[in-house]
């Protein structure tokens, strides 16, 4: 499995942007990549996912328009840039990886789907 560790969490103001790396410990150019985050008291919540080409993204609504998504196979890195933080984005953020050598569909967000995953980075915007 991969190794995943995200890094870029922070205390910030409403309104504030942030940027959260995923680093990975070895190539990643046939995984999916995708951002979770779990809240204090709430069930972890998908986010964000990218395809292994960087071609395909997809985002649940409430982060739509305000989180993008994006990796470097180059680097073996995904990002995840957050806009417009606001309180309700607080939370602990985790990257994940689903290796799909063919580029066959799957469930992106169902946790269970995806075999690698990092340890989180904690992100609190504060009002």
């Amino acid at each position: 499995q991969v190794q995943l560790v995200e890094s870029g969490g922070e205390l910030v103001q409403v309104g504030a942007s942030l940027r959260l790396s995923c680093a990975a410990s070895e190539r990643i150019s046939e995984h999916a990549l995708a951002w979770w985050r779990q809240a204090p008291g709430k069930e972890r919540e998908w986010l964000a996912v990218i395809n292994w080409r960087g071609s395909i993204r997809d985002y649940t609504d409430s982060v739509k328009g305000r989180f993008t998504i994006s990796r470097d196979n180059t680097k073996n890195t995904a990002f995840l840039q957050m806009d417009s933080l606001r309180p309700e984005d607080t939370a602990v953020y985790s990257c994940a990886a689903h290796r799909t050598p063919f580029g066959e569909g799957f469930d992106v967000d169902d946790a269970q789907a995806y075999e690698s995953w990092g340890r989180g980075t904690q992100v609190i915007v504060s009002s």
